[in-house]
């Protein structure tokens, strides 16, 4: 399937508005895979953009490759800062915008903050969970706090379908989920739940998008904890044993970068009392096996001049990992004016020449 052609959307009419309005945004993470995306879009909307990374898990790399994308002035128009959201200070910093051109100029208070900072993985905070807790948690209450006393317009933040637990049902709808299967989903079911004290409490707004399997350009290959698409798609441009945990029948529903940046802009410029305060979906409303995906990326590499002959290699399950996941999205869309543009089998072609630039050039 090719992208999905739609008339003129929420977000298209979002775009066209925003890139006549300039607004200030705070993105953390934003050297990481989902902030330098949306660190890209803001930018190319020409809008104001602070971002707040430790590098912990992003790049500098990331940040390079954005600046090559716009144009000068649109990344005159990028503050960054590089600290740690588990220090309140740097996030009080972060909410506002020092012109780096302009010096002595005032700052400017951030309007939107994206809040994308975090130690993902399951595998991760099983094998260290005070690390990952200290992230997640005690620098999302920090977050919360610097942008309630900054008094900013918005707060999204991301979330995690990996709160839905263990409930079985399909496809996972917002107000229903089980038991979780980790610590690292304990701390982002804990986020939802400080984000809704907050609002009861200090009567400060905030959005929680729960993330299902996010992809794309820059999400990095590399590392223990890589997700499955950058790793198998590595280990298949490289020749190598492509693993996959289980009987492949696991299913997962994969959504492309553009989808969740869409989804991020719709949130944080969302006006109605009845979309703010709360939790949605972000995600295509698809169930993709892992033997599904192993040949989506198959062929897709073939299209690309990427002939990869071998049969995957099956092993144990892994330890923490939901059987399958497919989201409702119809909260989003009714809501938000979500409208997801891709399908995995577009996202994949989307991202594939980036993959083998990228996997190429570090070779």
């Amino acid at each position: 399937m090719t992208e999905i052609a739609i008339s003129p959307s929420a977000y298209d009419l979002l775009k066209a508005r925003l890139s006549h309005e300039p607004h200030t945004w705070l993105i953390t993470g934003v050297a990481g895979f989902i902030g330098s995306n949306l660190l890209e879009t803001l930018l190319k909307l020409n809008q104001r953009v602070v971002g707040l990374d430790n590098f912990a898990t992003g790049y500098q790399r990331n940040l390079d490759e954005v600046q090559s994308l716009v144009l000068p002035a649109q990344w005159s128009n990028f503050h960054f800062i590089q600290g740690d959201i588990r220090n309140l200070d740097d996030c009080r910093k972060a909410m506002s915008f020092s012109p780096p051109t302009q010096k002595g100029m005032q700052t400017i208070p951030v309007d939107h903050v994206l809040h994308q900072a975090a130690l993902g993985s399951v595998p991760r905070s099983i094998e260290d969970p005070i690390t990952t807790n200290s992230t997640n948690i005690d620098g999302f209450l920090n977050m919360l706090i610097a942008a309630r006393d900054a008094k900013v317009q918005s707060f999204t933040y991301a979330a995690s379908s990996s709160t839905y637990g263990d409930h079985p049902g399909l496809p996972k709808c917002e107000d229903r989920i089980g038991k979780p299967l980790s610590p690292y989903a304990v701390t982002k079911y804990v986020n939802e739940l400080y984000a809704d004290v907050f609002a009861r409490s200090y009567g400060f707004s905030s959005i929680g998008l729960r993330y299902f399997n996010i992809f794309g350009m820059r999400q990095d290959p590399a590392g223990a904890y890589a997700a499955v698409i950058p790793v198998w798609t590595a280990a298949m441009i490289d020749g190598q044993d492509v693993f996959i945990n289980g009987d492949g029948e696991t299913s997962r529903d994969f959504c492309f970068i553009e989808n969740a940046v869409q989804a991020n802009l719709l949130a944080a410029t969302a006006s109605g009392s009845a979309a703010r305060n709360q939790v949605y979906n972000v995600a295509v409303n698809g169930r993709t096996t892992l033997n599904m995906l192993f040949d989506e990326l198959k062929t897709a590499l073939a299209a690309n001049g990427v002939v990869y002959d071998k049969s995957p290699i099956y092993r144990d399950f892994r330890a923490g990992d939901v059987r399958h996941s497919q989201a409702d999205i119809g909260k989003a869309q009714r809501l938000l004016g979500f409208s997801p543009r891709y399908d995995i089998r577009a996202g994949i072609a989307q991202a594939m020449p980036w993959y083998i630039r990228f996997l190429r050039t570090c070779s």
